[in-house]
């Protein structure tokens, strides 16, 4: 199973940014996907997740700033960020969620999102 995650950049406060991330197919079609991200020296979060059939759950740091949603036909979760704060500078990662150590798929590279004020 590989997890692409891609779409990130350098944005200034205030601007936006889409994270796709594209998912092998076996995977997408049972499992809920998640967003997660690492900023620089502190352990992975959960940003946000939606089920397979579109139940959505975001962190209190992103609600009403993030929008998450997937196309089960490309087999595709996407990552709208909105208003982005300093804060949100990180390394942004994908996977199914919830997820588990011994059996979900590794990591994968992720994408930086860098946040200037």
């Amino acid at each position: 199973v590989q997890l692409q995650a891609s779409g990130g950049g350098v944005v200034q406060a205030g601007g936006s940014l889409r994270l796709s991330c594209a998912a092998s197919g076996n995977l997408f079609s049972t499992n809920a996907m998640g967003w997660y991200r690492q900023p620089l020296g502190k352990d992975r979060e959960l940003v946000a997740s939606i089920s397979r059939v579109g139940g959505r759950y975001y962190a209190d740091s992103v609600e009403g700033r993030f929008t998450i949603s997937r196309d089960n036909t490309k087999n595709t979760v996407y990552l709208q960020m909105n208003s982005l704060k300093s804060e949100d500078t990180a390394v942004y990662y994908c996977n199914e969620h919830p997820r588990d150590s011994f059996h979900s798929p590794p990591w994968g590279q992720g994408t930086q999102v860098t946040v200037s004020s």
